[in-house]
């Protein structure tokens, strides 16, 4: 698809705490969310605003990033601050999985996936920066982002891909084959063989029109959701062209600066041989640095780093 399309907003939906980073539809159509104060949300009547319900499921005491909705109900979340966790929907409770490897703290865990047989993936967006530093990664360019493989009976995890450029949202392809890897520095979608004779290889899947964040995967025979947290920037293409000493300087000073999002926001939808299906765009939005895409019933719902609520936007005809 060369041209996008408009993303039309058709309402907002407040949840009383900042930062909805990831938003995950159940089969029920509701929302699942972690915002900054470390609670996880459920949402219920998106479709209307004067309806619209926001329940508390738990907390988690640190930053929950990514979630994965499990087929018990529980949902593992990515906690920037607490590792890979556990947490039941019903009753609350969170149960540390990983939180090290190899002695060193998972400092930005950020997404994972559970495959059928238990196994479960996990992706690490720095080894360098922590969460509230994160613009330092995508400036220096670090290539310190990793996949990590959590075996079914637990344990430590393997590092199962290193050398990832901000290694952020994952999702299965239809038939299990392989992994989709989002890599926000570089605006790009790389494929991890799980089967096959080239199991264990990546290679690219897709170049994007901007910085991919999480991925959300709208079932078997569905194409996978990216929300895109920035447009590309053209000046930044070219620092990560140059030596690393320069990197590491115009990095100390972006951690410094204000970070302004951009106005232009946009999602892409891929299929599984790396295709664009969809790519909406609206430009001078008021609902800037969209983290995440999911779609619940007629709607798309996305969340933000940064943003106190969801945007709820019109749904695209089929592509």
């Amino acid at each position: 698809m060369d041209r996008p399309t408009a993303l039309v907003p058709l309402h907002y939906v407040a949840l009383g705490a900042r930062g909805p980073e990831d938003v995950v539809a159940d089969p029920q159509g509701r929302v699942l969310t972690g915002v900054a104060d470390g609670r996880i949300l459920r949402v219920h009547h998106l479709g209307d605003p004067r309806t619209a319900l926001v329940e508390v499921l738990a907390e988690t005491g640190g930053r929950p990033l990514g979630l994965e909705l499990l087929p018990d109900g529980a949902l593992l979340v990515c906690d920037a601050e607490r590792g890979l966790l556990r947490v039941g929907t019903d009753d609350g409770t969170v149960r540390v999985l990983v939180d090290s490897l190899a002695g060193e703290r998972l400092r930005f865990c950020s997404n994972a996936v559970a495959l059928p047989d238990g196994t479960v993936y996990v992706t690490v967006s720095s080894r360098r920066y922590p969460l509230s530093r994160w613009i330092g990664d995508i400036v220096e360019h670090t290539g310190t982002g990793r996949l990590l493989r959590l075996a079914p009976d637990g344990g430590e995890p393997d590092v199962v891909l290193d050398g990832l450029q901000f290694a952020n949202g994952l999702a299965p392809s239809a038939d299990g084959s392989f992994l989709v890897i989002a890599e926000t520095g570089s605006c790009r979608l790389t494929r991890y063989r799980l089967t096959g004779p080239r199991a264990g290889r990546a290679e690219p899947f897709a170049e994007l029109p901007g910085m991919p964040d999480n991925l959300w995967r709208e079932g078997p025979d569905g194409p996978v959701w990216v929300a895109l947290a920035s447009p590309r920037v053209p000046p930044l293409d070219l620092l990560h062209r140059t030596p690393p000493a320069v990197r590491r300087t115009a990095a100390r000073a972006a951690v410094r600066a204000p970070y302004r999002p951009s106005g232009t926001v946009g999602v892409v939808a891929v299929d599984d041989r790396g295709r664009t299906v969809h790519h909406l765009v609206r430009r001078h939005s008021g609902f800037r640095m969209v983290t995440s895409v999911c779609a619940a019933g007629d709607h798309l719902v996305l969340g933000s780093l940064q943003e106190p609520g969801v945007a709820v936007c019109a749904r695209p005809a089929a592509g």
